[in-house]
């Protein structure tokens, strides 16, 4: 049974498959790709999907719902007709069209997945897609983060070379800021941020919004139907801008009759609020990942709104950077979904590529608040944009005398208070009666690149207490497999065999060298096993290699084979870096 991937999207959402040495997309019934993410009912009760409900939008609003991606993961209800559906189940009718399209294609049943997300949804919005993948009968393991997928995606066609880039995905209702550095066979994510309620939609009501001002209509006065068809024509005429200016936007329903040109600097000053609001996640990214501007290489647009000249013009002038040639914005991120696919189905051409992803959103304990009693001050584990998967610990200790237990939520979120932060769970651990601050837990949060986050707690008595939070169903055999897997984390890379080698090597070569040479080697070797220290595995995969050519140097050298100096420090180019 072939895997697929999928970029389930606010808009369209298309489907992809690895075979053949590289990423096909997979036609639906209609022989186009993209799919639009609408659902109708009709009047016979039948489910409607893609374009047969998009065209329903305007005459049978009652019926059809579209862009309920951005409800995922919330208690929103949709009613069409008689029926309601959650978020979660109106995708699912989604996902189930594509997997028909997929098994259709390919001749052979798909029952698994691999589903791009927004890198900035929450624990819950990823829950809520994995439910809708069950619903759809789709087993999805993996979720992939869009600009990741993008970002793999661009790394294949390149010829794998080496650069630093900033991946800006604007799609129908989500907006995706990552900083992605290509090396070698690895494609690692630095940092992302985002906002969950911009995207393509938000300027289509601008747009919509924009001509009833400047036409003396009421916007707010319109019936839903109305409302509606002011949206399709302002979406039809923000994508006609893409080629074309002036547009001249039209409407006559019989109760409402009038005309406005549009252009692209119309746009523009009517979204102001809109580019100011990209700019943001652009800053925090540059911030968090360290770097500036000028160390981008390439500035890389997906999403189907990235077409907008509006949009690439501000950008382009915000970063002072032409956006790169070649990308595909509407199927990059399925290109990469379906590329993630073969590299979960094991394809052999794959084997070598290496993906790290980042936590998006900071994951944390409630502590006690000394000046604020009852209100938990949030204390981060392991912080946003720590590459996954990952391991971290801290100790806390009791607070007053005598107390027989410590109470830990479980949190995720930025802000410093705990009720401002999403709760994930909560873990009690017992410790003996003594004075405050004596008797202490440790506190270990292991994070992997599917969701699931495990906890355990420990006491100086050995005790241990555990909680395990994922943000799918997953069957017992699973969960236990996948915490199998978790465990491995716990050692440090230092203890994995490939780096062990490469220290052995080192202190092999400490014995045999003298004076400035062996200093030489210690300094290398103490520097390596900082990186080690920060298991990051681009970071390590660079420090091995440019370690490796310095050994290489040494034992040419100790060997009298053609003799060298050793003026030039394997690090010194990207100490910063690493």
């Amino acid at each position: 049974m072939a895997i697929i991937g999928i970029d389930l999207g606010t808009t369209n959402s298309l489907a992809a498959v690895w075979r053949n040495g590289k990423s096909e997309l997979i036609p639906n019934a209609s022989g186009e790709y993209l799919t639009p993410s609408c659902v109708s009912i009709d009047e016979g009760g039948t489910i409607l999907v893609g374009r047969a409900a998009r065209d329903r939008l305007i005459t049978h609003p009652d019926r059809t719902a579209a862009h309920f991606k951005r409800k995922m993961g919330t208690k929103k209800i949709y009613r069409l007709a008689e029926r309601e559906f959650t978020p979660e189940e109106l995708s699912s009718f989604v996902l189930r069209s594509l997997r028909a399209d997929a098994e259709a294609f390919l001749g052979e049943e798909v029952s698994e997945a691999v589903i791009s997300v927004p890198a900035y949804f929450s624990e819950s919005q990823r829950a809520a897609t994995k439910r809708a993948a069950m619903l759809a009968g789709l087993k999805a393991e993996r979720l992939i983060n869009e600009p990741s997928a993008a970002a793999v995606a661009g790394h294949i066609g390149e010829g794998d070379e080496d650069k630093v880039c900033l991946v800006f995905d604007l799609g129908g209702g989500t907006l995706d800021v990552s900083l992605v550095e290509r090396f070698e066979n690895v494609v690692s994510v630095s940092a992302v941020s985002g906002d969950n309620h911009l995207g393509g939609q938000d300027f289509d009501l601008v747009l919509a919004k924009g001509f009833c001002e400047d036409c003396g209509i009421n916007y707010d006065a319109l019936s839903r139907r109305q409302q509606e068809m002011l949206a399709r024509q302002a979406e039809t005429c923000k994508m006609a801008l893409s080629t074309q200016e002036p547009v001249v936007m039209a409407v006559d329903d019989g109760e409402i009759k009038a005309s406005l040109s549009l252009s692209n600097e119309w746009l523009i000053r009517k979204s102001s609020t809109l580019f100011q609001r990209m700019t943001v996640p652009i800053r925090r990214v540059l911030l968090d990942a360290g770097i500036s501007l000028d160390e981008i290489d390439d500035l890389v647009m997906v999403g189907g709104s990235s077409h907008m000249p509006a949009v690439r013009r501000y950008i382009a002038r915000t970063l002072d950077m032409e956006p790169a040639r070649g990308s595909q914005p509407d199927t990059a991120v399925g290109l990469g979904a379906g590329i993630c696919a073969g590299m979960k189905a094991r394809a052999a051409d794959l084997r070598e590529l290496v993906m790290t992803d980042v936590c998006p959103f900071t994951l944390g304990v409630g502590v006690h608040n000394h000046s604020e009693p009852g209100r938990d001050l949030m204390s981060p584990i392991i912080e946003r944009n720590n590459v996954l998967p990952s391991s971290k610990e801290e100790n806390y200790c009791t607070v007053s005398d005598k107390q027989t237990s410590i109470h830990f939520g479980i949190y995720q979120g930025e802000n410093r208070y705990c009720e401002d932060n999403t709760l994930l769970g909560e873990l009690k651990m017992t410790v003996p009666a003594a004075p405050k601050g004596v008797e202490f837990v440790k506190v270990r949060f292991t994070y992997d690149i599917n969701g699931l986050l495990e906890v355990n707690v420990t006491n100086r008595q050995g005790q241990t207490s555990n909680l395990v939070i994922q943000n799918g169903d997953m069957s017992q055999e699973e969960t236990e497999r996948r915490l199998k897997e978790l465990s491995a984390l716990k050692l440090h890379p230092r203890e994995q065999e490939e780096h062990r080698a490469l220290l052995a090597r080192g202190e092999r070569l400490y014995a045999v060298t003298v004076g400035e040479l062996r200093d030489q080697v210690a300094m290398m070797l103490d520097r390596y096993q900082a990186q080690l220290s920060s298991q990051e595995p681009l970071r390590i995969a660079r420090a091995a290699r440019r370690i490796s050519a310095f050994f290489d140097r040494v034992e040419a050298y100790v060997g009298d084979v053609d003799p060298f100096f050793l003026d030039d420090d394997p690090f010194e180019s990207e100490d910063d870096e690493l």
